[in-house]
């Protein structure tokens, strides 16, 4: 009996302890991710209107959100949060769920040998394997937030898109699509990763304190806009071609005549609004699923 009573301590310690599932780490992102995207959706509407329009871009943030709301109706600013839940449920919850999975297959397994450079390499594993799961969600959602007047369903955009371009036209963009979310996701981890330790060691606050993981995702949201909006220009130029019509061949095509007929500086139109989307996004997102994982047992990132 003893023996019996000493034992279930040490085995219901043990079943405590046992880490989620790789299903349960995916699950918990999606679910962070589409929470995250049901309030950040009309910034990422705006900031998508000023990339493909000179004339929103003269406008600006505010003056974008102005016209589309006058012109459109509030509801306008949601276009495409379907798609964009689906995008979410599919892209972040790989590129995120998968970030811990992958700095283990890396190497980072002790402190020692978790280096900066393997932490952006297993972010950016897990954005590339996201992206070929999102891609076709992604066009969907670039392409109802462009249209103006009547919001298109779900339904009538993909069925438009497969009747002029095929199966194809869903994975439009797939090479910038890809190399996009391998900068972003690799910026993003290593930079939120590291920048919790910077945060630890400045302040004294704990590794998994709201606090650490709130300025170290602000500063991770700066990096990112940085490093990718170049690629996010290019991806949303290749996916809001018309279906009918094909302007750029592929990604270098693309990148090649916006520096040429438009100049560099075009890559980095829209760098506010891009970081006022990436800024308040890794925030919620990182803050959730940091949430859940301690929900779960499992320790802070």
């Amino acid at each position: 009996m003893s023996v019996q009573k000493s034992q279930t301590p040490s085995m219901l310690a043990t079943a405590a302890v046992q880490p989620p599932s790789l299903l349960h780490q995916v699950g918990m992102a999606g679910g962070a991710a589409v929470i995250t995207v049901s309030f950040i959706h009309p910034i990422d509407v705006i900031k998508t209107r000023i990339q493909v329009s000179p004339e929103y871009s003269k406008l600006g943030m505010r003056g974008t959100a102005g016209k589309i709301v006058s012109s459109e109706g509030a509801s306008a600013l949601w276009n495409g949060v379907n798609a964009a839940w689906l995008r979410e449920a599919s892209y972040t919850s790989l590129r995120l769920g998968l970030y811990e999975p992958c700095k283990v297959a890396f190497g980072c397994t002790t402190p020692e040998s978790t280096t900066f450079i393997k932490k952006f390499a297993a972010g950016s594993a897990a954005g590339a394997l996201g992206s070929l799961a999102g891609n076709p969600f992604d066009v969907l959602k670039t392409k109802m937030m462009t249209a103006e007047g009547a919001t298109p369903s779900i339904a009538s955009t993909a069925s438009d898109l497969f009747k002029n371009q095929g199966i194809g036209g869903f994975y439009r963009g797939i090479d910038s699509n890809v190399a996009r979310a391998m900068v972003l996701n690799g910026t993003k981890m290593a930079c939120y990763d590291t920048m919790k330790g910077f945060v630890v060691s400045v302040t004294g606050f704990e590794r998994k304190s709201l606090l650490t993981t709130f300025f170290s995702a602000v500063a991770a949201g700066f990096f990112m806009t940085c490093t990718v909006a170049p690629f996010d220009m290019v991806r949303t130029r290749l996916m809001n071609q018309p279906s009918d019509a094909k302007i750029y061949s592929n990604a270098l095509d693309c990148a090649m005549k916006i520096a040429t007929q438009e100049g560099p500086a075009t890559f980095w139109r829209g760098f506010f609004p891009i970081w006022s989307r990436f800024a308040p996004t890794t925030t919620l997102q990182l803050v959730i699923f940091e949430s859940l994982r301690s929900m779960m047992g499992m320790e802070s990132l």
